[in-house]
């Protein structure tokens, strides 16, 4: 079926499992579940590829983990450099699908964009990646890997003697904006946050992590019980029925629906829900647009990004011009809406907002 993750392995890859898990894994193993600590280590902390780097196991452990289970991987097929400083990063995954990954520069942040499935099923029209249609959900350890095949990219550049690239240097920010809805794909992209989080891996505070959901309500409330990473929500429209003729899922969660969840999402002191705005030539840019807008989200605790559109072959809309992106931006500030205009990073090599889209290769 289109939403089942990758087929099954004879044996399970380690990299699926948050660090819990994996000491669940080494109990059944008959070892004590410290041990999966340290395996969770070797993987996440130390880049361990094989179990015969994990020189402070026993070797029967080692021998019994070879015979269970394997350690996953991905191979970076593609590297493509904007003159701006982002990268994208082509890879490759163990069945052959292919999904892209973004190194964003800015200042003294470093942000990857991950991805958390092959294509999408949502078919947001102002999307390359709905384009494809959904092929699977990626697996946990795929998702966090992209991470990793950062890291090495970068490390490549260390070697090279190529650190002046500012791409070139820790990760600094993770957000899941990239190819597919994370909360489609819930249970791999709980896992892989936690993975991410996780203070004996990678430890990444969950305010440097970033959701974005197109409003799938059940999975977006389960997200803000489960883990407190930070929130951003895809909403493109101030008035219902513009938002349903952009995005399908509105049919099924609405507008109003969806900002009601909002209210409800966890948020600590200071923290804010981001509402992502793609601004669309003559459809969602006016005047009016900004009002409705301003009125759905008066008394919520949020802000807005406000993207002007990243055009791609055969979309069926046009980017505004930079006078029309600042009147409306103005105007939602105007109405007391903290506003920001993202900048846009990465279009010369596809790899802007919306632009991510390959096709699977067997």
């Amino acid at each position: 079926m289109a939403e089942a993750a990758a087929p099954p392995t004879q044996t399970t890859d380690l990299r699926d499992l948050p660090r819990e898990a994996l000491r669940d894994f080494v109990r059944e193993l008959g070892e004590p579940a410290y041990r999966g600590d340290q395996v969770f280590r070797w993987i996440w902390r130390h880049g361990a590829s094989s179990f015969d780097e994990m020189t402070n196991l026993p070797h029967g452990l080692r021998d019994r983990l070879a015979e269970s289970s394997r350690i996953g991987a991905a191979r970076i097929a593609q590297v493509d450099r904007s003159v701006d400083g982002t990268r994208k990063l082509l890879l490759q995954l163990e069945d052959g699908a292919r999904i892209e990954a973004v190194l964003i520069p800015d200042g003294e942040r470093l942000t990857l964009c991950i991805s958390s499935q092959v294509g999408c099923a949502l078919a947001c029209r102002f999307c390359a990646t709905g384009t494809m249609g959904l092929t699977r959900h990626m697996r946990a350890g795929e998702i966090a890997y992209q991470l990793v095949a950062a890291q090495q990219e970068m490390l490549d550049d260390e070697v090279a003697g190529r650190r002046a690239d500012p791409a070139a240097r820790p990760v600094t920010n993770i957000v899941m904006m990239g190819m597919g809805e994370p909360l489609h794909n819930y249970d791999g992209t709980l896992a892989a946050l936690q993975i991410l989080t996780d203070e004996q891996g990678f430890g990444y505070a969950p305010a440097r992590v970033t959701v974005s959901t197109v409003g799938l309500i059940p999975q977006m409330l389960a997200l803000g019980r489960a883990l407190p990473v930070r929130l951003a929500v895809s909403l493109h429209a101030g008035d219902a029925d513009t938002r349903r003729s952009l995005m399908p899922i509105d049919k099924r969660y609405p507008m109003d629906e969806v900002l009601a969840a909002c209210r409800e999402f966890p948020l600590k002191t200071r923290e804010r829900i981001t509402f992502e705005y793609t601004l669309l030539r003559g459809v969602n840019d006016g005047d009016e647009d900004a009002r409705n807008l301003a009125v759905k989200l008066e008394g919520l605790r949020c802000k807005v990004n406000v993207l002007p559109f990243n055009e791609h072959p055969g979309a069926p809309f046009e980017r505004p011009d930079d006078e029309a992106v600042t009147q409306f931006s103005e105007r939602l500030r105007s109405l007391g809406v903290e506003t920001f205009v993202r900048t846009t990073r990465g279009r010369d090599i596809a790899a802007a907002c919306g632009q991510l889209a390959v096709k699977s290769e067997s």
